[in-house]
């Protein structure tokens, strides 16, 4: 859990995250529309708050993501970082580090997170991306990295977790150009699951997070481990025998039970 850092603007409102549950489906909202959702301190302090409010809701399934107004989010607010920086050079690297361990937060989530891109999303936004599991986005939409532009080093796992994503090259292509590229051609490179028109995104994400609800929430977190930062190692080998160690946990809980009694029974499983 990251350590809040106290940035030159104080307080914060928990508005600048909002959250909305039911039925096992939690969307959170980057909700500062008029500023593009840029991400500044407030709103970084609402996603901890929203991201460790989760850990408390019954029977959590799946969360998706997505951003209030035209843009996911257009990044960092610069004008925060340059206030933090003007304090001092350890100001700025705690105001960094609070920011990595947000994201680490959602990345970390043991339910998937489906990222509803519904417009820009450049440098901490892709950043934000980069932690969730499935990603849509709306016709469109510009993402991109874009701290090259105005001399910022990404400071939040995005050098890592890009090139997990799509190719290395084409990674190197987006950090260092800062260029924008469409939803489409993202897909094509393999970032992006889906491109869908602007008014169907969020019903398209609300669809396929019911068919993830629908499916062994047991099974569902044992494999995000698995497939998740969390259990990477170079060891090819090791990860493949977590497999098993996951199994051996999973015998423990009850939906494998279930799902061998549905399957005997030929009904669908009801976890």
């Amino acid at each position: 859990k990251p350590t809040r850092y106290d940035g030159p603007r104080g307080a914060f409102r928990m508005e600048s995250v909002t959250l909305a549950y039911e039925d096992g489906i939690a969307v959170l909202t980057l909700n500062r529309p008029d500023s593009l959702n840029a991400m500044s301190q407030a709103m970084m302090t609402s996603l901890e708050h929203q991201l460790v409010h989760l850990a408390t809701l019954h029977g959590l399934r799946v969360v998706i993501l997505t951003g209030a107004g035209r843009a996911f989010s257009a990044g960092g607010d610069l004008l925060e970082f340059e206030a933090a920086l003007n304090t001092g050079k350890q100001t700025l690297l705690d105001y960094l580090r609070y920011n990595m361990g947000v994201l680490q937060l959602l990345e970390d989530l043991p339910v998937p997170v489906i990222a509803a891109i519904n417009g820009t999303a450049v440098a901490g936004g892709l950043e934000t991306l980069l932690c969730c599991d499935i990603l849509l986005a709306a016709e469109g939409a510009m993402i991109g990295d874009g701290h090259t532009r105005y001399g910022v080093v990404p400071a939040a796992g995005a050098t890592v977790r890009l090139s997990e994503r799509i190719s290395p090259s084409r990674a190197s292509e987006l950090f260092y150009t800062a260029r924008l590229v469409d939803a489409a051609t993202l897909k094509d490179w393999g970032l992006i699951n889906e491109v869908v028109a602007p008014k169907q995104l969020m019903s398209r994400a609300l669809e396929i997070a019911r068919d993830i609800s629908r499916r062994s929430p047991e099974a569902v977190a044992h494999i995000k481990f698995l497939t998740g930062s969390r259990s990477r190692s170079p060891d090819r080998q090791s990860r493949i025998a977590a497999e098993l160690e996951r199994f051996a946990l999973h015998v423990d809980g009850s939906d494998l039970a279930k799902g061998l009694a549905a399957f005997k029974a030929k009904r669908p499983a009801q976890y």
